[in-house]
């Protein structure tokens, strides 16, 4: 009947302290109204010893009676609690993946690129009340999904990125533009680029510092990600007969100074990922870094549930009164 209850006025349980004091003072009440008497034989009277045993009853009742009364006066309620939440400083954010052929080098496990989508969805699932779109870029650069609040389209848009879709290269002013396009008629309090690469800019017509520039000038924030472990890696080199990529081992070269420097120029970070441990390291820091404000609303509602326990108090006295008036009525 307790269970899941919780109680308006608790202080009326201190009553219960009151209990015992009743209880000794019925005790001594009791041994008052026995007066002992000796007789040779009680033959000449009739009685019902077990009526008389179970006299206490009818005290026990009116305990149980008050008790209730006490739970009843704490008001025992549910309470029923609903929440909405309202997005007050939203945030637009657009992943820039690089899809060239060296992001299926093997440093990373089991490829930079799909170490790379395993942790962006990961990202993706964390972030809940923004909008988020994908663009990705090689020799040139696409929108893959524009910003969106439906996550399971930005998912599947990002389980199917893979090599092949653009000619190779590493064109990194297209790939920022093509985000800060997508970005610059957002109306989000705070909008921010995450731009991954794993080498240096050899292709597109942008140049990469007018693309920084023009995330500068529309209030966009670019965090750059550099992938690729320090020294060699196992990297496509060359194709086999069948088309497939023949591996070997290949310095990694990133071009640290510009991510820095875009990074500087917009307001952002430049990260460093040399293993799946640190790139995961690296999202989970940004998404501390980009919070966005949410708002919650919560609504209680309470149901009392006391007259229960007033109803039950009310059978325990009435039971109680008629016991001591049909009976118990000659002991009493």
């Amino acid at each position: 009947m307790l269970e899941n209850i919780s109680f308006a006025n608790p202080d009326f349980f201190w009553l219960f302290l009151l209990l015992p004091l009743a209880i000794v003072w019925y005790i001594f009440k009791q041994k008052e109204q026995n007066a002992s008497l000796r007789i040779s034989s009680t033959k000449g009277f009739s009685y019902n010893s077990i009526l008389t045993k179970f006299k206490p009853a009818l005290f026990i009742l009116r305990l149980l009676a008050l008790s209730a009364i006490i739970v009843a006066l704490a008001r025992p309620q549910t309470e029923d609690i609903s929440t909405r939440s309202k997005t007050t400083k939203g945030i637009d954010i657009v992943m820039a993946i690089d899809v060239s052929s060296s992001m299926l080098a093997r440093d990373l496990k089991p490829n930079r690129l799909a170490a790379l989508k395993d942790v962006a969805a990961d990202f993706i699932k964390n972030r809940p009340n923004d909008r988020i779109g994908i663009v990705a870029y090689a020799g040139e650069g696409y929108t893959k999904t524009p910003i969106t609040t439906d996550k399971a389209i930005v998912l599947n848009a990002l389980s199917e990125i893979s090599y092949g879709q653009l000619d190779d290269g590493t064109a990194i002013g297209m790939g920022l533009a093509t985000s800060v396009n997508r970005l610059k008629d957002s109306k989000a309090k705070s909008k921010i680029i995450i731009l991954l690469t794993d080498g240096v800019n050899n292709s597109g017509f942008i140049e990469p510092q007018t693309a920084s520039d023009l995330a500068l000038e529309f209030g966009i924030k670019t965090y750059t990600i550099g992938l690729g472990t320090n020294g060699n890696a196992l990297s496509p080199v060359s194709y086999n007969a069948d088309g497939s990529f023949r591996f070997g081992m290949r310095q990694v070269e990133i071009d640290e100074e510009l991510l820095k420097d875009i990074a500087s120029t917009t307001g952002g970070r430049y990260f460093r990922a040399t293993d799946n441990e640190s790139l995961e390291e690296i999202y989970d820091e940004i998404n501390k870094l980009e919070k966005t404000e949410v708002e919650e609303f919560k609504y209680y509602r309470y149901e009392e549930k006391f007259r229960i326990w007033v109803l039950l108090a009310g059978g325990l006295l009435l039971l109680e009164w008629i016991l001591r008036n049909t009976l118990f009525r000659s002991f009493v």
